[in-house]
């Protein structure tokens, strides 16, 4: 592990923020290097640069649109006083934004001081009820303590913080393409299943060692816009309906090495895919916000979230707001998100060298309530820290009118290109 940096970049934190980056990075770092000896090449001498990583970590903060910096949250999302406490809600997606206001009983058009208003004279448990019952998102603010006591907490601690799991029998599959050094993914076939920010780090990573990943975003739900530029460089994109264009679906599934899915539990049968179905070769790799056990293993979920209701922004509040105010704060960055999305990633490869030797293929699980429970027992809290700084642009690349983070690891100074299009692509495997 290198140094860390010094306390006052971008990643200080209470918690140790920067041992989670630098980790989770340098499980993928190792298994890149895995798969490239396994292929006979040479390994590459890792060497992490600490504001690389923080860059990377923090790439919302670095993203620039003609210029312009982005609005990371949307008016009904954030921190709101309840009637006896704090929730969290988060609502950057319109039909979440939708459900938040039905399940308070407020007109479709109501702005950020009706939520206000509404939320302060309802119990912090109530608002989380009723979210969960319309399929918003909203959580109660709780304690360190309180959360790990809780039956979803203690679900969340449980086991390994990447899952890995052999599936079914050995299975056949082509190799389209020469890996090389540096493209040590060559040739393998990545479905790209997921949005926001886990899931899309995670089949980013993969892309940039070579993979050839298509993306599929179902045609009437549109993406957050600065968020694909974010973290789409280096696959395709493609609209595909699951139902309505299911053959043309299966036949990528049947083609394809991994499928990469940010649903939650049960949400793949319902859109009329049997993950139990899946060819016995096929690395599944997926991300939920809970894990897929446990009473909370069906309900949404998003970093911001995460962090609310494990303790982390009371935690981090504490200092933050040590001057009076709102008790309640963040990490410095998505670091559940970005950190479980190099996990994911470093398991995937994993996977598909294990399949290399024995011809099985494996589901490979990541959650950001079991990383955030990795980041709240880790040690190296700071009882005083600087306040986080915000990121340089030493790390950045522009391609036209965007500007990013360039890639974590540091042999790479760039992803093979920016974000195409959107939907811009046909559902099809690149040739050769």
């Amino acid at each position: 592990m290198p140094a860390p940096p010094d306390p006052d970049t971008n990643l200080a934190a209470t918690l140790p923020v920067w041992s989670l980056a630098g980790g989770a990075v340098a499980a993928f770092a190792a298994a890149t290097d895995r798969r490239r000896q396994a292929s006979g090449f040479a390994e590459v001498p890792q060497r992490l640069e600490p504001g690389r990583v923080a860059a990377a970590f923090s790439s919302e903060k670095l993203l620039r649109i003609d210029g312009a910096g982005i609005d990371q949250f949307a008016e009904l999302s954030g921190f709101f006083r309840a009637a006896d406490g704090w929730v969290r809600t988060h609502a950057n997606y319109p039909h979440h934004r939708t459900r938040l206001l039905e399940a308070l009983a407020l007109p479709a058009d109501s702005g950020r001081e009706d939520l206000v208003a509404r939320i302060a004279g309802l119990p912090a448990a109530d608002i989380e009820a009723r979210a969960d019952e319309f399929g918003a998102i909203a959580v109660r603010v709780r304690s360190e303590q309180e959360w790990a006591d809780s039956p979803q907490g203690k679900a969340a601690a449980a086991g390994p913080l990447v899952a890995v799991d052999r599936r079914g029998d050995r299975d056949e599959f082509e190799t389209v393409g020469a890996a090389t050094q540096m493209l040590p993914l060559r040739g393998v076939r990545v479905l790209d299943l997921t949005r926001v920010i886990a899931g899309p780090v995670a089949t980013r990573a993969l892309a940039l060692l070579g993979a050839d990943v298509l993306r599929i975003d179902p045609p009437g739900l549109p993406e957050i816009p600065w968020q694909y530029l974010d973290v789409c460089q280096g696959k395709r994109s493609t609209l595909l309906d699951l139902r309505a264009d299911r053959a043309v679906f299966d036949e990528l599934l049947r083609t394809a090495d991994v499928l990469v899915t940010g649903y939650r539990p049960g949400a793949l049968e319902a859109a009329g895919l049997d993950a139990a179905g899946l060819r016995p070769g096929i690395v599944h790799a997926r991300v939920s916000a809970w894990g897929e056990t446990g009473p909370w293993g069906a309900r949404r979920g998003f970093d911001s979230i995460v962090q609310a209701a494990s303790g982390i922004s009371l935690i981090e509040g504490t200092q933050q707001h040590s001057g009076g105010g709102s008790p309640v704060g963040a990490l410095p960055a998505q670091a559940l998100d970005h950190a479980s999305g190099y996990l994911l990633a470093a398991g995937v490869v994993d996977a598909l060298d294990a399949r290399e030797r024995d011809g099985v293929g494996r589901d490979v699980r990541v959650a950001l309530a079991r990383t955030a429970s990795w980041l709240l027992d880790a040690p190296g809290r700071l009882s005083e820290h600087a306040p986080a700084r915000l990121p340089t642009v030493d790390f950045t690349a522009a391609h036209d009118a965007v500007v990013t983070a360039v890639p974590a690891l540091t042999e790479y100074p760039d992803y093979p290109w920016p974000a195409p299009p959107y939907g811009g692509n046909e559902p099809a495997w690149r040739a050769g």
